[in-house]
This record gives C-alpha cells, structure tokens and sequence, in this order.
C-alpha cells in the first residue's frame, strides 16, 4: 500500500493508500461519519461506513477529537458532491497523536482571542489559503531576481 499527499489522489483512484492527516472537522449520522482531513497539500474526505470497518474503528472514527493526527488507509474514489471530486472510503483508521482541548474550534471567535492563539489560527482554512498565496508571491520574486 502506498503512502501518499492528499493532493495526488486523484492519480489513485481505486487503490487503497494509507494518507497522514490531522482531523479538521467531522460529523457522524447513524451508521455513517464523515472526517474531514488535512495534511498541508489539500483537504479531503473520508467517509467511515459502519458496515465496512470493525466496532472500534467506526466508534473512534465518531470520538476523534478536532486536530487529531492520524493514519487514515483507504480506497480512494470519485465523487461529484465533493469539493474535490474524490474522496477516500476509510477502511482503518490508526491514531498518531491525539489532541486534547483544542481551543479553537468550527464556531467564530473574536479577534483578540485568535491573536493570542495565532499558532492555531493558522491552522484555518483561509489562513491557510493566505499563506499560500503568500508563498507563491515569495517564490515568484525569488524566480524574477
């Protein structure tokens, strides 16, 4: 099994890889979990169907708490709905390092508490779309000169 970026998924499309994430968010209904996963490259979507993995796989997949590191293995396949156009069926989830009162999370916070927890924010999606654009603008000025 191959060891890979979420950004090349799409050149896997039905194979099973094994992807290291952090958790960013998830949402759990009945027999089904949806994580969704960042690793720096791209956010992804893995979606933990009870009747594919063992008992303590689906219910860790419900209880990992936001920020979590994780091995995630699983097949990756297309998918019109997603963002993305794929997303990965988890088969077996295996935790790196969990965290423990992470303290910002989905809902909106002000700006003084983001400034003193800065580490965290950028962790968020647009932070992370900043910096991207950021390091593209250093990398191309750096080409120029």
């Amino acid at each position: 099994m191959e060891k890979i970026q979420i950004i090349d998924a799409q050149k896997h499309v039905g194979e099973v890889v094994k992807i290291g994430a952090w958790v960013a968010n998830k949402r759990s209904s009945g027999k089904i979990a949806f994580l969704q996963l960042r690793d720096g490259t791209a956010y992804f979507q893995g979606v933990v169907v009870k009747n594919d993995v063992t008992e303590e796989t689906f219910h860790l997949a419900k209880e990992l708490p936001q920020e979590t590191s994780i091995w995630v293995t699983g097949e990756i396949r297309e998918d019109s709905r997603s963002k993305f156009g794929y997303e990965l069926g988890v088969q077996d989830i295996e935790v790196v390092g969990e965290s423990h009162d992470y303290p910002i999370t989905p809902k909106e916070h002000g700006t003084e508490f983001l400034m003193d927890h800065r580490h965290l924010w950028l962790r968020s999606s647009r932070q992370h779309a900043i910096m991207q654009v950021r390091n593209e603008v250093i990398r191309a000025t750096y080409e120029v000169f």
